[in-house]
């Protein structure tokens, strides 16, 4: 069962790094003075689950799960 601890720890780590460039490479939510005239329904904004920011969320949010399930597994006592 070392082993096994040490490979999750070393996939965990991995995950911890992933997640937090993932999260730094995103924008911003706020879309400063655009959502005032209304720019933020333009193309991308409808589009953004096809667009790069859309698989960036996407990547996150799986990135995220991954994260606490192996937090919670490696505190198990096995």
């Amino acid at each position: 069962m070392g082993i096994l601890r040490i490979i999750l720890t070393i996939i965990f780590i991995i995950d911890c790094i992933a997640l937090s460039v993932i999260v730094l490479m995103q924008e911003g939510k706020s879309a400063g003075l655009g959502t005032i005239g209304g720019l933020s329904e333009t193309y991308w904004g409808k589009n953004k689950g096809r667009s790069m920011e859309g698989a960036l969320v996407k990547i996150t949010k799986a990135l995220a799960v991954g994260f606490i399930v192996l937090a919670i597994v490696l505190n198990l006592n096995f």
